[in-house]
């Protein structure tokens, strides 16, 4: 199986990428369609490895109401709300609305449509406007809005609650020292700085394809 740009890390020895991927079990016709449209049209998705992460942290976890920051074509939101199971309550969001018009197609293909609050606009503004406490924040936005994200995201967790940030080794960049106008890298380092100084999370970087920081408000 030839692996997708989209799903490789960008530092990890191509062999053993192959492997961790030839292990997956087979997904359904509405992922691989996601997997494939996203491959075609250079859509950014977490693909399948991260996807079983995340899916397996909130079946360990038992989390039900989730706020996505950052949703795209909707892939990671199947994934989170096949995991958090019927009484899920989870929230997307994306800025552009053709995005969000795709993801709802795939959200009832996937049939959890009823499970997922569809919301456009900045994700940061949406969730400044979302009221109450969740189980489980999951950011991908903007790299440069990491930092942001963090502060926004950790008075929003109820205490053992989740915070899971995708691409944070950043194809490996986030290990080394960031060029002047690189706002993104210096994003993705500054949220893995504050995360793992913060005496409020427990904080691990995961290097599964671009990195996947998962916090634990404690």
């Amino acid at each position: 199986m030839k692996l997708p740009k989209n799903f490789r890390s960008g530092f990890m020895q191509e062999d053993v990428e192959d492997y961790l991927y030839e292990l997956l079990p087979a997904r359904d016709s509405a992922i691989n369609d996601m997997e494939a449209y996203a491959a075609e049209h250079d859509v950014p998705i977490i693909g399948p490895a991260v996807a079983r992460l995340l899916a397996l942290l909130v079946q360990v976890s038992g989390a039900k109401r989730i706020f996505e920051l950052g949703s795209a074509i909707g892939y990671s939101t199947i994934w989170l709300a096949r995991a958090a199971g019927s009484q899920a309550d989870i929230t997307y969001t994306d800025s552009d609305p053709e995005n969000a018009k795709r993801a709802s197609a795939y959200f009832k293909r996937a049939g959890v449509a009823s499970r997922i609050d569809v919301q456009i606009g900045d994700a940061l503004t949406l969730l400044k406007k979302s009221t109450g406490k969740f189980d489980l924040i999951f950011n991908d936005i903007f790299k440069r809005q990491y930092p942001e994200a963090a502060r926004l995201a950790l008075p929003r967790l109820r205490r053992g609650a989740l915070f899971i940030t995708d691409n944070t080794l950043w194809s490996g960049k986030a290990a080394r020292k960031a060029v002047a106008d690189d706002a993104d890298t210096k994003g993705v380092q500054e949220l893995n700085r504050v995360v793992h100084e913060s005496k409020e999370l427990y904080s691990v970087l995961i290097p599964l394809r671009d990195g996947v920081t998962v916090c634990r408000k404690l």
